[in-house]
């Protein structure tokens, strides 16, 4: 296994200076975030743009390539986490317009893998959400069969108020799901594994990787640690609200003995990719530098 941090966290910084920092500091891959360079952050740790995908050409994928390598760094991922079911046509189809486009770099630059969500209409049921996939999604991944790139799907319900009741914004964050979602859309398509979701959803993490290890394309390694009091004043119903905290490896609830232990049975010997969204350590850069630390410290004596 090779140890990596998603780069959403340093958005101010270019991609050079947060690939030097993670060399000099025991990271050895990123996930590179690729959102539209104009679009700005609609919510936390989106928006950030360290490659500029559109109508990036071969020499240019391949300079950048070759830069990171001499700076000891290697690209795990590209990643861009939007809503490719948002009820507005409008946005959807910008939304596959770009992911298309992080395909293609991806596919330029020889990574392997491309992380997002499937998405989702909160105000629809899971059902009218798989419907409408079933429409969004063939030529997506189609796409990026045709570019040799496969789709990490991360986990996450992306749930986090009573607007995006009951869906949330990301309909692929639960086992069921994600079998129907493997038998309809081929091997192209597989998940980017997040432990931290399965804490407050109460899902078995060491069946999830038994059962589903093998279509594990990238992994990101994010601790979640659940309020005990916020659980006892809003309930189970509240769907977390109130009461999941996103934490860094190690500060939270995820067994990460077992969590390695699972990856190491299945066989899986890809990236582990910490993915830093813990408050407590984001007001300042040398909070979200300190706090990858301890994610490293935390999470490097199973990488081998």
């Amino acid at each position: 296994m090779r140890l990596g941090l998603n780069t959403a966290p340093f958005g101010d910084l270019s991609i050079e200076d947060v690939a030097d920092w993670s060399a000099t500091n025991g990271y050895e891959m990123l996930e590179i975030c690729c959102w539209p360079s104009d679009q700005g952050a609609a919510r936390r740790y989106a928006g950030v743009c360290h490659i500029d995908v559109v109508d990036l050409s071969e020499g240019q994928a391949q300079e950048i390539v070759d830069d990171l390598r001499s700076r000891g760094i290697d690209i795990s991922g590209l990643g861009y986490y939007p809503n490719p079911l948002h009820p507005d046509p409008a946005h959807r189809e910008d939304v596959a317009s770009h992911l298309k486009a992080v395909i293609r770099a991806a596919s330029l630059m020889g990574v392997p893998v491309v992380n997002t969500f499937i998405g989702a209409d909160a105000a629809k049921s899971r059902d009218e959400n798989w419907a409408d996939a079933k429409l969004v999604w063939p030529e997506i991944i189609a796409h990026a069969a045709d570019h040799g790139v496969r789709i990490g799907i991360e986990n996450c319900p992306m749930l986090f108020s009573h607007d995006e009741w009951p869906s949330g914004n990301n309909l692929a964050h639960y086992p069921a799901i994600w079998r129907t979602m493997f038998e309809e859309f081929g091997e192209t398509i597989g998940l980017n594994f997040d432990p931290s979701h399965l804490v407050w959803q109460m899902i078995d993490m060491p069946a999830v990787i038994r059962e589903f290890g093998e279509r594990f394309y990238h992994v990101h390694a994010k601790d979640l640690l659940v309020d005990k009091q916020g659980l006892y004043d809003n309930g189970v119903l509240s769907a977390g609200m109130g009461w999941q905290v996103p934490r860094l490896p190690g500060l939270g609830d995820v067994d990460w003995q077992a969590f390695f232990s699972g990856l190491y049975r299945v066989g899986y010997d890809g990236v582990v990719c910490v993915e830093h969204e813990d408050r407590d350590f984001e007001e300042t850069e040398e909070l979200v530098k300190r706090g990858f630390l301890i994610a490293r410290d935390a999470i490097a004596p199973w990488i081998h």
